[in-house]
């Protein structure tokens, strides 16, 4: 196992560290459960085999939608939502939020929250900054205005173009606990593949997969 691929990174304990009304990272549970995420969908191809595999082993989800995507493809979106799937926000173009101005931050995520709102009702959504990266001036603005940032406690890794083999042993090495907030992505095969591994193993170690909470705001 690569010793650099780490579920839980210095980064997101850190985070864990501040209130939840600011930060979400895990998730106080009643029951044993894990939070899924999904990041820098919609994807024509991967999306819907995502949600099929969701909806064969009764699990929810968030998906943290780009916002120029969102109405490229908004069959997909409008299945999100009926599938009983929550909606989040992952900025408009998905840039590096410390390299622009805080106005221009502020503009990626009201952008995105519009047009999330013409499919599910809701005028803001759980934000989540792309590629984790959580500018301090957003981070204040966000407690100014009390609003919650959506982070995550455990990392996949399926970004990292691995097999999925090689995915699952690594997240078996070092399983998620109740409470976690999964990072994952829609938009690769190796996703798709790993998650056809992990639902019915979860499933079989008792858990709920369930979308995350939305926090404030």
């Amino acid at each position: 196992m690569n010793r650099a691929i780490q579920p839980r990174s210095r980064k997101t304990r850190a985070l864990g560290l501040l209130p939840s009304r600011l930060v979400i990272t895990r998730v106080r549970a009643t029951r044993k459960t894990l939070f899924l995420t999904f990041d820098d969908g919609p994807h024509p191809e991967f999306t819907p085999r995502v949600l099929d595999l969701l909806r064969t082993h009764d699990a929810t989800a968030t998906f943290f939608l780009i916002g120029e995507r969102i109405d490229q493809y908004p069959e997909l979106v409008r299945r999100i939502v009926a599938d009983g799937h929550a909606l989040g926000n992952h900025s408009w173009s998905h840039p590096r939020m410390d390299e622009l101005p805080l106005a221009q931050q502020l503009a990626e995520i009201e952008r995105t929250d519009a047009a999330l709102s013409r499919y599910d009702g809701s005028g803001t959504h759980p934000f989540r900054p792309p590629c984790g990266v959580l500018p301090p001036n957003l981070l204040l603005h966000f407690a100014r205005i009390g609003r919650t940032v959506a982070f995550w406690s455990y990392d996949s890794h399926d970004y990292q173009q691995l097999p999925a083999p090689t995915l699952f042993a690594q997240m078996q090495a070092d399983p998620p606990c109740s409470g976690d907030t999964l990072l994952m992505h829609d938009d690769t095969e190796a996703t798709v593949q790993l998650l056809a591994a992990l639902l019915p193993r979860w499933r079989d170690e008792g858990f709920e997969v369930r979308a995350m909470p939305r926090g404030r705001g």
